[in-house]
């Protein structure tokens, strides 16, 4: 080709446009390593905090089980371990013995909680330990009565107000509690509504037009408005209990709600108009073709969603705030009327103590949170394929 026809078909800005591709690629791959660089510094963090409150140091002393130590629990160990024992863990001695009458009127050398300072000292950490205790404490590590074990307190207590007996117990039943609530509310009342707004209604009048875009409104509302609502009309109109698992998964309920209804929707509009004419076309009425046929194919796609909004729900904080279940729960619910607080707001808790020992267990409820909604979106994943109709 001569010089002539190559000007002929030369653009001056091609080579500007190639540019720029090459610019706008390799800057949304810089943000993508950016965002993951983010997300591993963030997980790094966490379980390197959170992995030390798996363990909880533990002193081998001797409990005397007496009167005298029923009416005051410090005295059932020697004076000179009082500071380093956990007050807690002496406080529930009159448990322990209901538990097991044998246990009255003997001394036995058993491996009691320890304090969290002393916890801390043992993990290398700041801690404030008196020169007296501290020497006490140095004792005990020759005599290898010092030791570190699996913190099973963590998994099976609630709310202390001594570090090292504080534990997450009573904030999974809560949230268990809450769940349950707003899942039984939230998605019947999310999937008839969409049924009814993308099948039966008419999309053209002001009434289906109207709720449409309160629903989408709602879907962007701030969620601790959401709580200023349950706070409103559960609890000062109905009179429901503060703090209870009730009105915080009701007030769940009404954030999710909107979510449910625009992805049930979105999922019964992704089922072919062809399968609702194959069900007109053989007589079968409106009511039949949604609830044998649409509804049977867009049920993966509701239930992601729906799975997703929950998920999303166990992760606030702010709403259940404002209707009282940041208080302080140091035994689980029995029930939804019972006091309760969720994992969330207890985490939120823990983050504003000034112990150090809180540090570790903001942590470890930060990962058992990640996990729990891990794995509720693996579930969602799993049903939708499990239920995945191909057509």
């Amino acid at each position: 080709m001569s010089k002539k026809n190559k000007d002929i078909f030369y653009d001056p800005t091609l080579k500007k446009r190639y540019i720029k591709d090459k610019i706008f690629k390799y800057t949304t791959l810089a943000a993508l390593v950016l965002s993951l660089g983010f997300l591993f510094v963030f997980l790094t963090s966490m379980i390197n905090k959170g992995l030390g409150a798996l363990q909880q140091t533990y002193i081998q002393v001797e409990i005397t089980y007496d009167d005298t130590t029923l009416k005051n629990y410090r005295k059932s160990v020697e004076k000179k371990y009082r500071k380093l024992v956990s007050r807690a863990w002496l406080r529930d001695i009159q448990k322990r013995v209901k538990n097991d009458p044998s246990l009255m009127n003997t001394t036995q050398l058993i491996w009691a909680l320890a304090d969290d300072q002393v916890d801390m000292y043992k993990k290398g950490n700041d801690y404030k330990i008196s020169s007296k205790n501290m020497q006490t404490l140095q004792q005990l590590e020759k005599n290898n009565q010092v030791k570190l074990k699996f913190n099973t307190t963590f998994f099976t207590h609630g709310d202390s107000k001594s570090p090292e007996y504080s534990g997450i117990a009573s904030a999974v039943v809560g949230t268990i509690f809450a769940m349950i609530v707003a899942m039984v509310v939230a998605f019947p009342i999310g999937v008839a509504t969409a049924i009814y707004l993308e099948e039966f209604a008419n999309p053209d009048s002001k009434w289906s037009q109207t709720i449409e875009i309160n629903i989408n409104n709602l879907a962007a509302v701030p969620s601790i408005l959401f709580g200023l609502l349950g706070l409103a009309v559960f609890i000062n109109l109905f009179g429901m209990p503060r703090s209870s698992a009730l009105v915080g998964g009701l007030t769940l309920a009404l954030m999710t709600l909107p979510i449910i209804v625009v992805s049930s929707r979105a999922a019964l509009r992704s089922v072919p108009a062809s399968i609702r004419q194959a069900g007109y076309s053989l007589g079968l009425s409106k009511t039949q073709v949604v609830k044998d046929h649409v509804l049977p194919l867009a049920f993966p796609g509701i239930m992601t969603g729906s799975i997703i909004g929950l998920a999303q729900a166990m992760g606030e904080t702010a709403p259940l705030i404002i209707v009282g279940m940041v208080a302080f729960v140091p035994d689980s619910p029995n029930s939804i009327f019972d006091a309760a607080t969720v994992m969330p707001a207890q985490i939120f808790t823990w983050a504003g103590m000034p112990e150090m020992a809180y540090i570790e267990r903001t942590a470890l409820g930060i990962l058992v949170l990640l996990s729990v909604l891990i794995s509720l979106n693996t579930i969602a994943v799993y049903l939708r394929k499990k239920f995945e109709v191909k057509w």
